[in-house]
């Protein structure tokens, strides 16, 4: 895969030397929070890149990189869709850096690899990350109850939102 080119962000597939500013902004108060993890943020990230189920890419900004966007498909031909994730550092936050990502993306899946479908799945209460996905054209669906284990070991819900190739704000 190539480059993807946002308005301000540079999507670039993700090389094993991206690991340690990736880990670094995963150990981050804010994305750790989000992201659970264990204690080897470095070896958790080479995990995620060499997964050949998930495709990673670095956000970069102001030629640095300031976050990871990574996306996996659905090939089953009845539920075809592809999901997305990310994380961004905190210290670019509310500049539209991650709507910039997701838009690009996905218009990345849906005009080159034909989805009709996109899903991404915040934690119900992380207001900022799903008016980022809203931006971007995502519609909440519904919530998923009890989705996923937070840091303080207690079930926590998360919202499911899906985008229609139609939907895509370009």
């Amino acid at each position: 895969m190539s480059d993807l080119h946002g308005s301000a962000v540079l999507l670039r597939p993700a090389v094993p030397a991206d690991v340690p500013a990736l880990a670094a902004l995963r150990a981050t108060p804010e994305v750790r929070a989000r992201w659970r993890g264990g204690e080897d943020l470095v070896e958790e990230v080479a995990s995620d890149l060499a997964d050949p189920a998930t495709r990673c890419l670095t956000i970069r900004y102001e030629d640095r990189i300031v976050g990871m966007i990574q996306w996996y498909a659905e090939e089953e031909p009845d539920y075809r869709h592809a999901g997305i994730d990310l994380f961004l550092d905190p210290s670019v936050h509310g500049r539209g850096l991650g709507t910039d990502a997701v838009r690009t993306l996905a218009r990345h899946l849906v005009d080159d690899h034909g989805f009709h479908r996109l899903v991404i799945d915040p934690a119900a209460d992380n207001a900022a990350a799903i008016r980022c996905y809203e931006k971007a054209g995502f519609r909440p669906v519904g919530v998923m109850r009890q989705y996923e284990r937070g840091a303080d070991g207690g079930w926590h819900d998360g919202l499911l939102m899906d985008l229609l190739a139609p939907e895509l704000v370009r």
